[in-house]
């Protein structure tokens, strides 16, 4: 890949209606703030301190909005990103230095930066990672209920028995090539590592394509077909070199959430449901076969209970570097309803508010939070 090269999101961000969001949200300035600021680097240290400091404030920005809409967050950065790429340092930049100072705005943009807890032992620590805006060469309008999610139970807390629980959230791409070159495991395999303040459970979410909420049992390292953000395709066996995963990938990773408890518990507009679903490859057979049964002891892999895409490939890097750690926490998968844009035409869905894609957000964000607490009850 051309690392100064527009991607195609970056291309996607010049359109109309992103446009439209950033100046409605108040988040058009960000871009060429960021521009003036990077123009004055005389050095790697100085455009290091930069790009993060403007990652961290466009994160910081978008958690703080009166109503938690992901959009303006992702179209924003990907401003941020197209004028990094376009920059003309006045000193010598090398081409791994360019990839690290794109590495390091992405990750202070998307809160990977945030996830720190304090060291008290009254608290429960939960991690909640959600995505990008998806689907965009469909329809610009699109939002992630996930990625709102993200913004709206940041610094959360809830009252669990004698314990507090205190929320961190981060944003995942839809794009393969950063799964590959490990975004889940640099941003989350400190929480399970940490002597202090290490997470208490890692809940990673997902847009799904019914109107209910969806536990994941198991996942598995197998990609589909599935076009990203970037109209990139990698099917295949998932990628996984990276520490502290053994060389032998198992082919099923299960979820430890509670998740009888939070069917019973995780009460809201919509039914709550496991998935026990998954596809595989029978030992002695050569044909793959759907089973709601679980995998078969010795079978290879095809799909999980989110699939083979982008949720699934999420939650097995998550749950395998949990049994990676010998973590014995709840760390597991959660699919939200989906999010449907209206018609073009029949409501104002570029400002959300007081539409029907607004009322549906605010009660998939509503239950997400009795979710994430039912996670906790065990």
């Amino acid at each position: 890949m051309n690392d100064t090269a527009p991607t195609a999101e970056e291309g996607r961000a010049e359109l109309e209606i992103p446009q439209t969001i950033l100046r409605r949200s108040g988040f058009a300035a960000a871009a060429p703030l960021f521009s003036a600021d990077l123009a004055s680097a005389t050095d790697l240290a100085e455009a290091t301190r930069v790009v993060t400091s403007h990652g961290r404030r466009l994160w910081t920005e978008a958690i703080r909005q009166d109503s938690p809409d992901d959009r303006p967050l992702y179209w924003a950065r990907l401003g941020l990103t197209a004028r990094l790429r376009g920059w003309q340092p006045t000193f010598e930049l090398g081409g791994d230095d360019f990839r690290t100072l794109l590495r390091r705005l992405e990750h202070a943009a998307r809160g990977h930066d945030d996830l720190v807890f304090p060291p008290d032992d009254r608290l429960l620590r939960v991690i909640v990672t959600g995505f990008d805006p998806y689907r965009l060469d469909e329809d610009l309008r699109r939002s992630n209920p996930t990625g709102a999610a993200a913004l709206d139970l940041n610094g959360a807390t809830f009252d669990i028995g004698e314990h507090t629980a205190v929320v961190r959230t981060a944003i995942f791409p839809v794009r393969w090539r950063d799964l590959t070159d490990g975004i889940v495991e640099r941003a989350l395999l400190s929480q399970y590592t940490a002597t202090a303040a290490a997470a208490d459970a890692v809940i990673t979410l997902s847009e799904g394509d019914s109107d209910d909420f969806v536990l994941v049992s198991h996942a598995c390292p197998w990609r589909d077909d599935a076009v990203d953000n970037e109209r990139v395709r990698a099917p295949g066996a998932t990628p996984l070199d990276q520490a502290p995963y053994p060389r032998t990938q198992p082919q099923w990773s299960p979820s430890t959430l509670p998740r009888r408890s939070i069917v019973e518990q995780g009460s809201g507009r919509f039914v709550v449901r496991e998935n026990t679903e998954i596809t595989e490859i029978p030992p002695g057979r050569e044909e793959a076969e759907v089973t709601a049964r679980g995998p078969t002891p010795g079978s290879r892999a095809r799909a999980g209970g989110a699939g083979a895409g982008f949720a699934n490939e999420v939650t097995y890097r998550n749950t395998r570097l949990r049994a990676a750690t010998q973590r014995t926490i709840p760390a597991g998968h959660v699919i939200t309803p989906a999010l449907r844009p209206p018609p073009e035409g029949s409501e104002d869905t570029v400002a959300l508010d007081g539409t029907s894609l607004e009322r549906d957000r605010t009660d998939i964000l509503d239950q997400l939070r009795a979710i994430v607490t039912a996670a906790l009850t065990v």
